[in-house]
């Protein structure tokens, strides 16, 4: 494997298993959403477990059919709020279909995806 892949991928790691790092992950990525799920719902769904930051309620649609692609994305102000919400609603129906919730991965542009196992 390339060395600088290698490298990159070690930096990503470590900034995800360094408990010192200042990053904070109040992000949760929501798969498992019914065509009919809209932010609003979403967000109300959400919104007990603590302040769900301005905005920070997305759902992404297919650019030709217009429907959901049936996930999405909620921000909580807090990390503790996400963690709450994720342990409360990872399984749990919504609007008919059981969700799966994990901790947003932030994206860099033209840099490797590296995927934490969660110790798998």
């Amino acid at each position: 494997m390339n060395r600088n892949l290698m490298s990159v991928a070690r930096k990503a790691l470590t900034k995800v298993h360094n408990p010192n790092s200042p990053a904070t992950n109040n992000k949760l990525f929501v798969a498992g959403l019914s065509w009919s799920v809209d932010e609003r719902s979403l967000k109300d769904a959400f919104c007990s477990f603590g302040d769900v930051t301005e905005g920070a309620v997305r759902i992404l649609y297919d650019k030709d059919s217009g429907r959901s692609r049936g996930f999405g994305f909620v921000s909580f102000c807090k990390e503790d709020e996400a963690v709450s919400a994720k342990d409360a609603m990872d399984g749990k129906a919504l609007l008919g279909r059981p969700l799966r919730i994990s901790y947003a991965l932030e994206r860099a542009r033209g840099g490797p995806v590296v995927v934490p196992n969660g110790g798998r």
